[in-house]
């Protein structure tokens, strides 16, 4: 096993068209980058071609702070692909980003499959490297935030 899930899953890549390519790239470099809009301002994820707010086609990308919140989470058992046969469970949160204006993102949360998960608690990112890959690649993960007694 390289990372959190186990190998023989599919290698994360951009569309043929690279619209997404700014995102996988930012994630090798350790930071999350989404779409903002040059015409409204809004932060969009996942990347599309047009704004969702303004409908205008002047996109660039920027970078947002690695933290957030719980959103919503879901512990799966059911395997989503003949890889993740023997793992699990395993659990998916839907993190809403500081400071996005409400961007939510999706990943895994890293740790005991078992754990408590409440929505709402503070989370942050882990950038999961996969340098054996051909290419090479790296996800996004969530851990909860420590916090200092």
């Amino acid at each position: 096993m390289s990372g959190y899930l186990p190998d023989g899953l599919p290698i994360p890549v951009a569309e043929n068209d690279g619209l997404s390519a700014p995102y996988w790239q930012g994630l090798r470099e350790e930071v999350i980058r989404v779409q903002k809009c040059g015409g409204c301002g809004v932060l969009q994820f996942g990347p599309e071609w047009i704004c969702h707010r303004c409908h205008s086609f002047d996109l660039g990308w920027t970078e947002v702070a690695g933290k957030g919140r719980i959103y919503s989470w879901e512990r799966s058992h059911h395997p989503v692909h003949p890889a993740l046969r023997a793992h699990g469970p395993y659990i998916v949160v839907l993190v809403e980003l500081e400071g996005t204006g409400g961007l939510r993102m999706i990943g895994n949360l890293l740790g005991d499959p078992a754990q408590d998960v409440k929505v709402g608690a503070a989370v942050e990112a882990v950038f999961e490297h996969h340098e054996a890959a051909e290419p090479k690649y790296s996800l996004l993960q969530w851990t909860y935030v420590e916090t200092s007694p």
